[in-house]
């Protein structure tokens, strides 16, 4: 038996490593975060004329979803639209746990007046994200909300510790409703230029008298001179790329959608729907006024598009007056490979560590054998059937009302079929459920060939790709030459520009089905998405999570749902709360075992 007293420090230490040790195994370990979230309606004014947002606990945009890595979030979303909602997690790859994905593929909607809690871990990641509506073109009017996760403490970032932390949403936007938006695109209609581009949610500053109309509510970001801020800016709008700048200010780019970059100091960036980045913005100027702060669109030529800039205002505390004269320059429209160069540029840091110690570059994704390869051809919207649709290698994807994901659990057949070609095939468009049988802990490579005239996006839920290549013209396999195989950085959404391609390499480690989609919310609606099936064939009770005991059913399966589904219950604790209550739990035993 020790004395209090005269216990050796080492040992101490040693007695109460294993102890929180042992409690953090038999408790699961990492912490819980708990939100309780109200998705409705709200009546706002953001370019001057009153409409409808999707607003969430009546906040547009939504709250900052903030965790660690590895911890595990619990969402509880009570719908009150007067429509079905899904939200999915832009960028979160749900480890083995496709269920929480929440889009049409993998989930049934939740009805109007019913709640759904989603419980997922964001597992080995780190970076900056953001949550939308994944159903009906609901996020043209809102429903978005930035997710950050950091870094666990013993993990280094590479670069100090910034004195802020900013969260940007661009959008362009519309004053029409989604509703009405969504009949237009169903009618073959082109959505036109936006009425604006937002900044969290508001109109632009009052930059110009003619173009913007008096009284309307700008973003003011208020800093302190000498220091450095992060700021996270997503693109979360229906279909405009946009170049987003800071007059006079440099901006390091750090980190694109979870993966650290190579640190470079750009004056502007193209970014494009569905894309989130990490600049740290150093406030060295003079402050002799403020600053504006700009999101002008980009790849348009019409004076339709002159109403097209979001402009906010970055306010010094010590500024000696407002903004003024012309906002700083864009890149020249007619210069195309400016913005393809830009993007080229961008690699990943393949020395820094991520949401794990060993570096990001440990992963030496140049050295694997492609085992799968697929050209994914889109085209312009085009009448199939008498609808107007858009395709992926001349298949629009038709949604059952039975979950893929569903289907593939209770092994309904005939809801779909694993066909999707790995080429455009010699037949007419058609309307199908074809999915792309993807084979487990295989490497597939995707071409992404755009013919249409205008930027298309992609974005892969469930992984992060690796952007190894990017040109104009028609991919040859002696394309090949110009992948960068040692730096391409890891994200999950890239650009293709009209007639050009994008080669991506993907690591089919993550069992599930896994929607790739069109982030251009009109090229998505009509159909240009397809569905990844990631199965492995020893199955194993450690494959996949299992079916959630709270999951809505719907299509064939509608005859399993009771009235409502059951709400998971949980406390109104801080985030903590667990991590708390391991370390109480194991100093009583740790002093209870002194006294023996």
């Amino acid at each position: 038996m020790w004395v209090f007293g005269v216990l050796p420090d080492s040992w101490f230490l040693l007695y109460l490593n294993l102890i929180i040790g042992f409690i953090i195994t038999a408790f699961g370990g990492d912490p819980y975060v708990y939100y309780d979230w109200d998705v409705s309606y709200a009546t706002v004014s953001p370019l001057g004329v009153k409409q409808k947002v999707i607003a969430i606990d009546g906040n547009f945009p939504g709250p900052i979803l903030e965790v660690t890595t590895n911890w595990n979030v619990v969402v509880n979303v009570k719908n009150n639209l007067d429509e079905p909602l899904l939200l999915t997690w832009n960028g979160i790859q749900h480890r083995r746990n496709s269920w929480q994905d929440g889009v049409a593929g993998t989930n049934c909607p939740i009805p109007s007046g019913w709640n759904w809690t989603y419980v997922f871990q964001v597992k080995d990641q780190i970076g900056s994200f953001f949550y939308f509506p994944s159903l009906n073109f609901q996020r043209a009017v809102g429903g978005y909300g930035g997710i950050i996760i950091n870094n666990r403490d013993v993990i280094p970032v590479p670069f100090a510790p910034p004195d802020g932390d900013i969260t940007l949403f661009i959008s362009d936007w519309y004053i029409k409703s989604h509703k009405d938006l969504r009949k237009d695109v169903e009618k073959g209609i082109g959505l036109g230029a936006p009425d604006g581009i937002l900044f969290n949610g508001r109109g632009p500053y009052r930059y110009d008298t003619a173009l913007v109309p008096d009284s309307i509510d700008f973003l003011t970001l208020n800093v302190e001179p000498g220091k450095t801020y992060r700021l996270r800016v997503h693109n979360v709008g229906v279909s405009t790329s946009v170049n987003f700048r800071i007059q006079n200010h440099n901006m390091l780019l750090v980190e694109t959608e979870g993966s650290y970059t190579v640190q470079q100091n750009y004056t502007n960036m193209d970014i494009h729907v569905g894309q989130s980045y990490s600049f740290l913005v150093t406030m060295d100027q003079d402050a002799t006024t403020d600053y504006y702060i700009v999101a002008s669109s980009r790849f348009v030529n019409s004076s339709a598009w002159a109403r097209a800039k979001g402009v906010a205002i970055l306010h010094y505390s010590n500024s000696q007056g407002p903004a003024t004269g012309p906002l700083p320059d864009p890149p020249n429209e007619y210069d195309t490979s400016f913005s393809m160069n830009q993007a080229r540029s961008i690699r990943w840091n393949v020395s820094a560590g991520a949401a794990r110690p060993n570096p990001q570059g440990s992963f030496r994704y140049g050295q694997i054998t492609v085992t799968d390869f697929y050209v994914i051809l889109n085209r312009p919207a085009e009448l199939i059937d008498g609808r107007w649709r858009t395709t992926l290698n001349g298949i629009s994807h038709l949604a059952p009302q039975t979950p893929l994901k569903l289907a593939q659990q209770f092994k309904i057949p005939g809801v779909f079929k694993l066909d999707f070609p790995n080429r455009l095939m010699n037949r007419p468009a058609k309307i199908d459920t074809s999915l792309i049988n993807g084979t487990y802990r295989g490497f597939i490579e995707i071409i992404l060939q755009n013919n249409d005239t205008t930027v298309q996006n992609y974005h892969l839920d469930g992984y992060a790709f690796f952007v190894v290549g990017m040109d104009y013209g028609v991919w040859t396999d002696n394309s090949r030459g110009i992948y960068n195989k040692w730096d391409g950085v890891a994200r999950s959404t890239t650009q293709v520009f009209p007639g050009a391609w994008t080669a991506i390499l993907v690591s089919l480690d993550n069992v599930g089905i896994w929607n790739l989609r069109a982030e251009n919310l009109d090229s998505w609606y009509l159909g240009q998405e397809a569905y990844i099936s990631v199965v492995n064939p020893e199955i194993t009770e450690k494959t996949e999570l299992p079916l959630p005991d709270n999951a809505i059913y719907c299509g064939l399966l509608s005859s399993l749902q009771k009235d409502q589904s059951q709400r998971v219950k949980f406390s109104d604790a801080p985030p903590t709360f667990k991590a708390t209550q391991i370390i109480w739990l194991a100093s009583v035993i740790f002093f209870a075992l002194l006294k023996l």
